[in-house]
């Protein structure tokens, strides 16, 4: 099991760095581009062969607030993955250039970068929802010691200082452009330093992994509110 975990948290680690990559498209090459969409392709279907158990469990149980949230989130994330890597075989003029694609450029043009940014988005809320284990587990492996106040503030002004940096990021780079189709092309500022450029993408990050977090947290704590005031009234 301790082996599954590693695999599987070795693989979400590896589509987050491709995902950056992905992003930072005018960074790299056209077929450089594509064989890291492929890759990404490869880690997607990894991905959700380690957590089949998981889906597996979708029709059990019940649903909670955040398990909705999560759920949601999930299938989201499922779609615009997909929408993205088939508009992405469409276009392919390297990795998957002998398949019989033809046609509909614009649109799959479209769809690719709908779905890419979304993605984005997406994915990294996802990740913030899951960030408490990766807090747990860094705890475990400080030999389970208690919060320290001092140290708890410290990143948590961090986390605030990432986010609003994110904010920054985000108007600056007119993502909402993308997300809503306002805009059908990708601007980038070609005398941005490229280091600069990668932080904005890992600010960006940020913001949506933080709002995630927080929101589950919240999500978690009114269903334990809720579930002892039933144990409470009965």
């Amino acid at each position: 099991m301790r082996n599954k975990a590693a695999v599987r948290h070795l693989v979400d680690l590896l589509m987050t760095v491709v995902l950056i990559l992905l992003m930072a498209y005018f960074l790299t090459e056209q077929e450089i581009h594509e064989w890291l969409g492929a890759g990404m392709l490869v880690l997607f279907i990894v991905h959700h062969l380690l957590n089949y158990r998981w889906i597996k469990a979708l029709e059990r149980g019940k649903y909670t607030p955040y398990r909705v949230v999560q759920t949601a989130l999930v299938l989201l994330v499922f779609l615009c993955m997909l929408g993205s890597m088939l508009s992405g075989i469409w276009m392919s003029r390297y990795v998957f250039d002998f398949l019989p694609t033809q046609g509909q450029m614009g649109l799959a043009r479209t769809a690719h970068l709908l779905c890419a940014y979304w993605s984005f988005l997406l994915l990294s809320a996802h990740l913030g929802l899951h960030w408490g284990i990766v807090l747990g587990a860094a705890r475990k492996a400080a030999g389970g010691k208690p919060p320290v106040p001092a140290r708890t503030a410290v990143l948590r002004a961090l986390a605030c200082g990432i986010s609003a940096y994110g904010v920054y990021a985000f108007f600056k780079h007119h993502i909402a452009d993308y997300l809503f189709l306002r805009s059908r092309f990708v601007f980038f500022d070609y005398e941005q330093p490229p280091a600069l450029y990668i932080l904005d993408l890992l600010a960006m990050m940020g913001l949506w992994m933080a709002l995630s977090y927080f929101l589950g947290r919240a999500l978690q704590r009114h269903t334990g509110q809720t579930a002892m005031q039933k144990e409470a009234n009965s």
